[in-house]
């Protein structure tokens, strides 16, 4: 019988207490009262991330585990769709058994599109069946984003027999609707979709919190909504959930849920109400095999310095210590040797593939279409802007900040897909990547095609990664499994992406996040303007400009 004493956080009832948590056997045999006040840590559940793309850590499940630990979590709700758009049932399986070599809660969810739309070239296909097979999976609970809203609205077959077996099955299902309101979002909503962490306003969240849906409060590395959001928790603290959506390898080293408690109670916000969406509402939400800190539960809980920084002490995950003052105690040899899993099916390219002739791009009174980043958001603007020429092309414009970005199929051989870009900074060579979502084609920004072409070679000549070039020096951060994730050690590949992603800012780019903003222009799904493999793409309207 194992024991720990210290003021237990009894959330539910909103009172803390001097105690004693006894557990054996991986559960919680008894939690007693103790008298006098205890100079110890606060006992709490762990912290739980309502949605999270392990792929976009750039680490196996298994790794991820170990940093996350350190942070007090103890579980997350996780999809997977990225390696799903690249490997298909496979990719899914490969993160159920790596996510189970560790101590550690992965809830994973049957991936709901791959490919996320038809304007893109994905590496796998999930229909209906695969996806009913999925979740007759104990280990699959839910039902994941369903980013196809415009699928749901128009009720197209394929889409709602995926949401039917859901319902079939007792498995929820998650939502993703930025900016979906009023008549449509109402249909989107009886469809039985019960989540969104899209949402980029108050009044946004709060209609689709009157019409019942959770809301979860997204800060990742590149999409950062808490300060829209947090106010809502003051009134709706049963129907809010926090989540990290996409959380990069150096910043999972500094803090998870953790830091969005800490936020929180910055905001004057009672901490029964933070606690509840940082570790309860997931829990029942989701019906996670995950504990409470009541007799009987699996003996999954933290202790904390305290209720303000929320600096983690010990985290315990069926009884195991898993964490202790800051350092992981996951063994590096638990996550093991796998397989790797990959489809990278594309050939070396030339300089003059990245070309832009005048003549074969759209122009408007004598303007082009340009994406505008918008740091840390998801969402881009449409700006339309007058090129600069040279001779027949049209080129990257670095005093007015206007460069080329180009989508590189992986999977086939096939032309590249090229436009213009604002907001990155670069002032001299390129960056790229394999991490591009959802279809993870190689997304690339730079300054010139020689940069460019250097850029997507090194990444083609690895099989996948990120890469920065520069007039002396390359960077490149192979990601072998899937071109999405590496099997080495996560604090390794974090300090190994951390000196990318500084070289990308000496570059000149100012983004908070360089490469996780360049992730996320393929995103189709995400408006207004982005980039696919097959052309520029208007997420407005649904359709290629």
């Amino acid at each position: 019988m194992q024991s720990i004493k210290g003021n237990i956080v009894d959330i539910e009832n909103a009172r803390i207490f001097s105690g004693e948590v006894r557990f054996e056997n991986g559960r919680i045999v008894s939690i007693t009262e103790l008298e006098g006040k205890s100079n110890g840590g606060y006992i709490l559940p762990g912290f739980v991330d309502a949605h999270v793309h392990i792929e976009s850590s750039m680490l196996v499940p298994s790794q991820f585990a170990r940093l996350a630990v350190v942070h007090g979590t103890v579980a997350t709700v996780s999809d997977p769709h990225e390696i799903a758009n690249v490997n298909g049932m496979e990719g899914v399986e490969f993160m159920i058994e790596n996510g189970r070599k560790v101590p550690f809660k992965f809830n994973f969810g049957a991936p709901s599109c791959v490919p996320a739309t038809s304007f893109e070239t994905a590496g796998a296909e999930l229909n209906a069946t695969d996806v009913e097979l999925l979740l007759q999976n104990p280990q699959v609970l839910y039902l994941s984003e369903m980013m196809n809203f415009p699928g749901v609205i128009h009720e197209e077959e394929e889409v709602m027999k995926k949401i039917a077996a859901a319902k079939r099955l007792g498995k929820p299902v998650d939502g993703h609707a930025p900016g979906l309101r009023g008549e449509a979002l109402e249909k989107y909503v009886s469809a039985g979709i019960s989540t969104d962490h899209e949402c980029f306003t108050e009044e946004e969240a709060l209609e689709k919190l009157q019409l019942g849906m959770k809301v979860l409060i997204r800060e990742g590395s590149a999409a950062k909504n808490f300060e829209a959001l947090i106010g809502l928790l003051h009134d709706y603290e049963d129907m809010i959930m926090f989540c990290s959506d996409d959380k990069h390898p150096d910043s999972l080293v500094e803090g998870h849920i953790n830091q969005l408690c800490a936020r929180a109670i910055e905001k004057g916000i009672d901490v029964f109400k933070v606690l509840k969406a940082a570790c309860i509402n997931p829990v029942n939400h989701y019906k996670l095999n995950v504990g409470l800190l009541n007799e009987g539960d699996p003996a999954d809980f933290i202790m904390v310095k305290d209720l303000i920084s929320f600096k983690t002490i010990q985290t315990y995950i069926d009884g195991r210590l898993v964490a202790e003052g800051g350092k992981t105690l996951i063994l590096l040899e638990e996550a093991g040797e796998e397989p790797v899993v990959n489809q990278f099916d594309c050939q070396l390219k030339v300089k003059s593939d990245f070309k832009v002739l005048r003549d074969n791009y759209p122009e408007l009174n004598g303007e082009i279409p340009v994406i505008e980043v918008l740091d840390g958001q998801l969402v881009t603007n449409r700006l339309m802007l007058e090129p600069k020429y040279l001779a027949d092309e049209i080129v990257a414009d670095i005093e007015r900040d206007i460069l080329k970005i180009v989508v590189v199929n992986r999977y086939k051989e096939a032309p590249v897909a090229k436009a213009f870009i604002k907001n990155f900074g670069l002032k001299q060579g390129a960056i790229a990547s394999s991490v591009a979502h959802d279809s993870h084609n190689i997304v690339a920004v730079g300054v010139d095609d020689e940069s460019i072409c250097k850029a997507v070679n090194s990444l083609i000549n690895v099989k996948g990664g990120v890469s920065c070039v520069s007039d002396t020096e390359d960077f490149v951060l192979p990601l072998p499994v899937a071109g999405l994730m590496s099997l080495d050690d996560g604090y390794k590949v974090a300090e190994n992406y951390k000196r990318i992603d500084e070289a990308a800012r000496a570059l000149g780019s100012a983004l908070i996040s360089p490469f996780m903003s360049l992730s996320f222009m393929a995103l189709l799904v995400i408006p207004e303007l982005k980039l696919s493999d097959k052309g520029l793409f208007d997420g407005k309207d649904f359709k290629f400009l």
